[in-house]
C-alpha cells in the first residue's frame, strides 16, 4: 500500500525539478490546470471529483495523490468520491466495450485481406 502523504510530498518534489529543467513547459501545464476553474461553472468540490474520476482513467498516482488531498480541503465526502469512481470505472467498463468492436472490426478487415 503506498504511503499517499510521502508519495505526493515525493511527486511535487520532483515536478518542482521538472520544472527547473523545462520552465515554460509547466508553466503551459499550470495554466491548464488554472484555466478552467477560471470559468466559474463548476465548485471546486466538483472539478476535484471529476479530477479523480480521470486520475483513476488515466491511472495517474500523482494525480491520485493531489486530488485526494485537494478533495479533502475542498469538504468532498468518501460517499461522493466513492459515486464519482463508480462513473469512473463504468466508463473504463464502456471504453472496453467500444474498443472490443474496433478489435473485432480489424480481426474481420483481416480476414477479408
Amino acid at each position: 500500500m503506498h504511503n499517499w502523504n510521502d508519495y505526493r510530498a515525493d511527486t511535487l518534489k520532483n515536478v518542482g525539478k521538472l520544472g527547473e529543467l523545462v520552465p515554460e513547459t509547466l508553466k503551459g501545464t499550470g495554466a491548464l490546470m488554472k484555466a478552467g476553474a477560471k470559468t466559474g461553472h463548476l465548485d471546486t468540490k466538483t472539478r476535484e471529483l471529476i479530477a479523480l474520476a480521470c486520475a483513476v482513467t488515466t491511472r495517474c498516482d500523482g494525480c491520485i495523490s493531489i486530488h485526494a488531498e485537494a478533495a479533502m480541503k475542498a469538504g468532498v465526502t468518501e460517499e461522493e468520491i466513492a459515486e464519482a469512481l463508480g462513473v469512473a470505472i463504468s466508463l473504463n467498463a464502456g471504453g472496453a466495450v467500444v474498443y472490443s468492436g474496433r478489435v473485432l472490426d480489424a480481426f474481420h478487415q483481416v480476414q477479408t485481406k
